[in-house]
């Protein structure tokens, strides 16, 4: 992309934007004290799992600075999916991300020359890129330029005192309770971890009895047919027969077990890391 000249005149900004994951959290971590201007913030969809939120509190006084919560024009997820006449994003139609996390980072940013610094490691260079295309927005990716891989991350949280999210126990990633890149067992995870969560996420879905159109989460069924007892356990014992297949390695780690059965599509970038 096209870079702005740093000797020109106006400010210049340091930014970090949190997903609430393991490598956003562990580059805040990593860049604390090398960046002292830092800027850290959070685009806030109010979607969020509970223990994202109490994940992203513990950094905050880790890091000593405040994390700026970004909406969109100040709306959350329910406004706009109002204003979008109940149209659910998709994997084909990603407008969540784009109005609740692309939109809301670059309004903040404003015509400022901002160095946003973004937590790809050495070990997945196929996903070096970046979501912005605003041209006063320059990448950075201190974790590819110092060799830093999965284990590198792990030791970093570790070493904070932080450790990973919580939600690893049963899930692989961050973003919003209900999105629609999330594997089946984790939403299995969901229901079996925040009923509460995945009685609202159901509600969103839609039925056409006319039509026969559906508007659903997870591809090809329901929430409500997936929280059913027999496909709950037809879930779970197809996850465990790919967790234990011959190829992969016995001692992984819950968050290296997920991937397994990860879809090709890793989803959006800002929303993840």
């Amino acid at each position: 992309m096209t870079t702005v000249d740093p000797s020109k005149d106006g400010p210049v900004r340091h930014i970090l934007s949190l997903s609430g994951g393991k490598d956003s959290t562990a580059l805040a971590i990593y860049m604390r004290d090398r960046i002292p201007v830092l800027e850290y913030v959070f685009c806030d969809t109010e979607q969020e799992l509970p223990e994202t939120y109490d994940y992203l509190r513990k950094l905050e006084a880790f890091l000593g600075k405040e994390i700026a919560f970004l909406k969109h024009d100040g709306k959350g997820f329910d406004e706009l999916l109002m204003a979008r006449r109940g149209f659910l994003p998709s994997p084909q139609v990603r407008w969540c991300t784009d109005y609740l996390k692309i939109k809301p980072f670059e309004k903040y940013v404003g015509d400022d020359l901002c160095y946003s610094y973004i937590g790809i490691r050495a070990d997945e260079p196929h996903r070096k890129g970046y979501i912005s295309t605003k041209p006063n927005i320059n990448p950075k990716y201190p974790f590819i330029d110092a060799g830093l891989k999965k284990d590198d991350i792990v030791r970093i949280l570790d070493e904070s005192g932080l450790g990973l999210p919580a939600y690893y126990n049963w899930r692989s990633r961050s973003g919003c309770y209900f999105c629609f890149f999330q594997q089946k067992i984790e939403w299995v995870g969901l229901l079996e971890n925040h009923p509460d969560l995945y009685a609202l996420a159901e509600g969103y879905e839609k039925s056409d009895e006319e039509t026969g159109e559906r508007y659903t989460w997870s591809q090809r069924e329901s929430l409500a047919e997936l929280s059913n007892p027999n496909r709950v356990a037809e879930i779970k014992a197809e996850h465990s027969r790919r967790r234990n297949t011959p190829k992969h390695k016995t001692d992984q780690a819950l968050i290296e077990i997920f991937s397994i059965d990860a879809s090709a599509d890793e989803g959006c970038l800002i929303c993840h890391l």
